[in-house]
């Protein structure tokens, strides 16, 4: 096989890594017959915060199984097609008769400058045409330089810089020098005292991974006061931003904040493709003495460089549009498991992880989840309630348990929601919100904005400010109005428990995120009023 490269400008492929022993056999590992994928998220990521398409910060695990024929002896193992986000001191082998000796991530990829510097010494061939004839005259030639400046070949004119004849010109490399790979290689070495067939298994974790929920609910036509039932389904959105597909892969995806105390992608170090940069010196040839002039390029031309129309490697990258797709690409349901505090979801199908890609994978699908609306005030006896003059508007809570009884019993992993409502022109959207991580059994509350039917007026009765009457109870009055054909229940928060001990007649009061709360009633365009007393905590 013959490989040519027209000096046209600059090729970015990857290279040789760390050399192995002469003594040792090489050994190319067959391509995986099965690939597991576990996707970690970002874990510096909080909620509401975008997912980083374009470099994301979370990582994966990687478990391929390949199969490899050892010779007798000492031999070094290559794995070709690794992540470039591939942290190498993380990888395991596993199923090698004799264990592993030692392990290397190979640094460079192929690329002009890898071809250049692996044939320094070598023949190669220099064909250049004659643009006014179009007659192509081909020769030997030896490379005399590195990739580090001007190209150097020793032809049978002379030495001579590529690049400064004035005509066309390309070169022919008659193989790949040893070692050199288009793909990210990572090798270990290995002892079989009688040689044999293999099936290994490598398993490494590797930058450039990132995963999000993505929620959609959808009321009900009919509510029953301020109780619903909804369906509500999720996407995960996974993205793999590394050269490397994963193709009909295990995949699984981790929630939960997992504590991360090392830098993967400073340990990632992947491997580099480094151009070739042809400059025209020295000019003309050893044998002739006269320089040779060459025109300069027209006003506005790039600097000459060898560039990747040397070597094409073509890849398929996934349109845009398909990643803001109405219609997700796939659709399956994932498992849950437990994973120690953390929470598993495997995927039953397998999936194509694409590279440098996006892809949207349905995990929750609940016909009927039952919900309520929740309408929320905060009460603070730091506020004169006469200071108070326009009503301020309830926030709305959609409240729901996480459990079967309610349509939902399954870990529901952070992410954002958007809430839809049937009309006679189809769903509307109503409201957008942000989830944490849900557990089983924990009350769901999303925030969905305020009010335009509840309002209150919620404050101290006394005019005398707290500070003058804190070891004294405080009265308290909340002035409630509802504009709703049905009644509502309004959650009043009354003060942090750390500042303030409560008494509301009639009411429970209960605690609830730091504070102290009582939920109380208002009926269908209605106006109310709710009186209780508060005392300082911090009494002396």
């Amino acid at each position: 096989m013959r490989f040519l490269i027209p000096l046209l400008g600059l090729l970015t492929l990857v290279g040789p890594g760390t050399a192995s022993a002469q003594s040792r056999a090489i050994v190319d590992a067959s391509a995986p017959t099965d690939i597991s994928v576990t996707i970690y998220r970002d874990p510096d990521r909080w909620v509401g915060e975008e997912l980083e398409r374009d470099n994301p910060q979370g990582f994966a695990m990687i478990s391929e199984t390949r199969t490899v024929t050892l010779p007798p002896g000492e031999s070094t193992i290559r794995f070709e097609g690794v992540a470039e986000g591939m942290v190498g001191v993380s990888a395991i082998v596993t199923g090698l008769p004799g264990g592993t000796i030692e392990k290397n991530r190979n640094a460079e990829l192929l690329s002009p400058a890898a071809l250049v510097n692996g044939a320094l010494g070598n023949r190669v061939t220099i064909t250049r045409t004659n643009p006014a004839t179009g007659e192509a005259l081909s020769e030997q030639a030896i490379v005399r330089t590195r990739a580090d400046g001007g190209l150097v070949l020793q032809t049978s004119q002379g030495y001579e810089a590529v690049r400064c004849s004035g005509l066309p010109e390309k070169l022919s490399f008659a193989s790949v020098p040893a070692g050199l790979s288009a793909k990210p290689v990572f090798s270990v070495d290995t002892s079989s005292p009688s040689g044999g067939t293999y099936e290994v298994m490598l398993t490494y974790l590797s930058w450039g991974f990132d995963w999000q929920a993505n929620y959609v609910g959808t009321l009900g036509d009919t509510m029953d006061g301020d109780e619903l039932s909804m369906q509500l389904m999720s996407w995960l959105t996974l993205v793999n931003d590394n050269g490397q597909s994963f193709d009909d892969a295990k995949l699984q995806i981790v929630a939960g904040r997992l504590n991360i105390e090392t830098d993967f992608e400073a340990l990632a170090d992947p491997p580099v493709a480094r151009g070739l940069r042809l400059t025209c010196y020295p000019f003309g040839n050893t044998s002739a003495g006269a320089p040779i002039h060459v025109p300069p390029p027209p006003p506005g031309a790039p600097e000459p460089l060898m560039d990747a129309s040397l070597i094409v490697v073509t890849g398929s990258r996934a349109r845009k549009e398909s990643f803001e797709s109405a219609s997700p690409v796939s659709v399956v349901t994932a498992e849950e498991e437990n994973l120690g505090d953390l929470k598993l979801f495997r995927v039953p199908d397998r999936v194509d992880v694409s590279a440098r890609g996006m892809k949207q994978v349905a995990f929750l699908n609940k016909e009927a989840v039952e919900a309520r609306f929740l309408y929320t005030a905060r009460c603070t006896p730091y506020n004169w309630i006469d200071d108070i003059d326009v009503p301020m508007p309830a926030d709305v809570l959609l409240v729901t348990k996480n459990e079967d009884d309610k349509g939902l019993g399954i870990a529901m992993p952070q992410g954002a929601l958007n809430l839809f409502e049937l009309t006679s022109r189809g769903p509307m959207l109503a409201a957008t919100s942000q989830l944490r991580d849900y557990a089983r059994g924990q009350d769901v509350e999303l925030e969905l904005g305020e009010s335009a039917q509840v309002f209150s007026r919620c404050a101290r009765i006394a005019e005398n400010p707290v500070e003058e009457i804190s070891d004294a109870w405080i009265e308290m009055r909340a002035e409630l109005t509802n504009a709703n054909p049905h009644p509502v229940m309004v959650r009043l928060e009354l003060g942090s428990t750390g500042e303030w001990q409560a008494r509301f007649s009639r009411h429970r009061v209960f605690v609830k995120n730091g504070a102290r709360m009582a939920e109380v009633e208002i009926p269908a365009n209605d106006r109310v009023e709710y009186a209780w007393r508060l005392r300082s905590s911090l009494r002396d």
